[in-house]
């Protein structure tokens, strides 16, 4: 993101020094880093920054419709900056998350969500790659 300081202050967020830290980090990610990865990976530019600060940074950022916390990881929230509706795989050999386009997955309705309004779906793919995948995942 190029202009992050008017990026922050667009979403009306005051771009404090450590804010623009996390900030740089979360969204020029494309991993789904729990809050304890943002911190670690934050504190290598910005040794003085607190836990409690990234944790509030993220919590600011979620509740400004900026990134999606989302649960994929056992007993770790972790942090989508993608906020298109798309879906999830997760690589239980490596625990890499990969984004997967919205249409590679086709949800029907059954007769028991009938009189239901959806407001939003997610789905959570888990597997592991197959050996003789090579380059990067596709999902024709």
């Amino acid at each position: 993101m190029k202009d992050l300081i008017a990026f922050l202050r667009g979403k009306g967020l005051r771009p404090t020094t450590h804010r623009v830290a996390v900030a740089r980090f979360v969204f020029n990610t494309s991993s789904h880093p729990s809050a304890d990865e943002v911190l670690n990976s934050v504190r290598r530019h910005c040794p003085t920054i607190s836990r409690a600060t990234v944790y509030n940074a993220l919590d600011l950022f979620v509740k400004k419709g900026l990134l999606r916390k989302r649960l994929l990881k056992p007993g770790a929230e972790v942090f989508d900056p993608l906020m298109d509706a798309h879906h999830h795989f997760i690589d239980e050999t490596t625990g890499a998350i990969f984004d997967v386009p919205l249409d590679a997955c086709k949800i029907q309705p059954t007769a028991a969500l009938r009189g239901y309004d959806i407001k939003e779906y997610h789905v959570v793919l888990r597997g592991r790659r197959r050996k003789t995948q090579k380059g990067p995942l596709s999902w024709e």
